[in-house]
């Protein structure tokens, strides 16, 4: 992979720069999503099945590990909707 200097990124136009800014944003953006979607997996995968006995999880466990990351995504976002609601005021 290239590297990019500061100096290639200060001979694009104002509209290259602002597009490659979002872009990074986005991809950054993507990149923690993916993190923190593997953090609850792997957390609630510990929690939901505490032993591998079989090649699959049983359907209690299936329904532990869904339950679990659900939560944890939806006090995600309801942590994120409060952070924006306070920086809006």
């Amino acid at each position: 992979m290239s590297q990019i200097s500061k100096n290639d990124i200060s001979q694009l136009d104002e509209a290259s720069q602002v597009e490659l800014l979002k872009f990074v944003e986005s991809e950054n953006a993507k990149a923690k999503l993916q993190s923190s979607i593997h953090m609850f997996t792997d957390m609630c995968f510990k929690k939901c099945v505490p032993t591998i006995t079989m090649g699959s999880v049983s359907p209690a466990e299936s329904t532990c590990l869904t339950n679990c990351v659900d939560r944890f995504l939806d006090t995600n976002i309801f942590v994120v909707n409060k952070i924006s609601k306070s920086m809006q005021k």
